[in-house]
């Protein structure tokens, strides 16, 4: 059997492990190099937006979630099927008409 020398090199990681040079960093642009510039689009640019109000805003209304505990313990709570069906299919609904 021959080894075949013509193989790519392999590079040390830091924990003294190896890896293929293609897998290692590359080395700094020379000087003089083109620099791709990116530009993020208004709507990315919105949804970084909506991404942190969303971050600062609290996502449970803690006071209604005790009022419905209270509700709950003292049998008060009453389950009505028609208004949650009516709701899941009003949210179908809402997602076939966006996928057109």
């Amino acid at each position: 059997m021959k080894i075949n020398s013509a193989v790519g090199s392999v590079g040390k990681v830091a924990d003294g492990g190896s890896r293929p040079a293609a897998q290692q960093r590359p080395a700094a642009a020379p000087q003089g190099a083109q620099v791709a510039q990116v530009d993020i689009s208004p709507l990315s640019a919105r949804l970084q937006e909506i991404g942190s109000s969303a971050a600062t805003a609290p996502m449970v209304n803690a006071e209604r979630v005790a009022e419905i505990k209270q509700a709950i313990a003292e049998g008060r709570f009453k389950v009505n099927p028609e208004r949650i069906a009516d709701g899941l299919l009003e949210n179908v609904r809402h997602m076939l008409a966006g996928k057109r």
